[in-house]
């Protein structure tokens, strides 16, 4: 009986060892990823790693647009990028003036009450992308971007 014992004590102590080796080796994992000296994804990911190319892009800036509310003293105020290939930005660049005036007569015809709702950025958004791509063609702008939306 005392034998049995003895065993006990001898893989108690072998389990604890076991134990705390495997929270050192955890610990020792966990701070290695979090100062950066290890990436988890890299020991996921298979075969290697291809520089990935980024497609090339050119914003152009369309004239800030300045346009009254009707029937209140306050103004709409917006700037937007167009958003296309360096190859159409040349022809983006000169067919400006008529895009401006697109976005102008859109923009004028907005009711002053339909400004002050919620969502009204996303369906402005997107009819001016569909203006854009109705004056410039459906391939030459791949996004629009307001990044400025103001009543003053």
């Amino acid at each position: 009986m005392s034998e049995t014992l003895a065993e006990d004590g001898k893989s108690g102590r072998l389990r604890l060892v076991a134990a705390i080796a495997v929270l050192v080796a955890g610990g020792g994992a966990f701070a290695a990823g979090y100062l950066g000296l290890v990436s988890p994804s890299l020991l996921f990911s298979t075969g290697t790693k291809e520089a990935e190319t980024k497609p090339e892009i050119a914003f152009v800036d369309v004239p800030r647009i300045v346009v009254p509310l009707a029937g209140r003293d306050r103004q709409l105020v917006l700037s937007v990028k167009l958003e296309a290939s360096p190859a159409n930005a040349g022809q983006i660049q000169t067919l400006l003036p008529r895009l401006s005036d697109s976005f102008n007569r859109f923009l004028s015809d907005i009711e002053p009450a339909a400004i002050d709702r919620r969502g009204v950025l996303e369906i402005i958004r997107a009819e001016l992308l569909a203006r854009a791509k109705m004056v410039l063609g459906p391939d030459m702008v791949e996004n629009l971007l307001i990044t400025e939306f103001a009543i003053e």
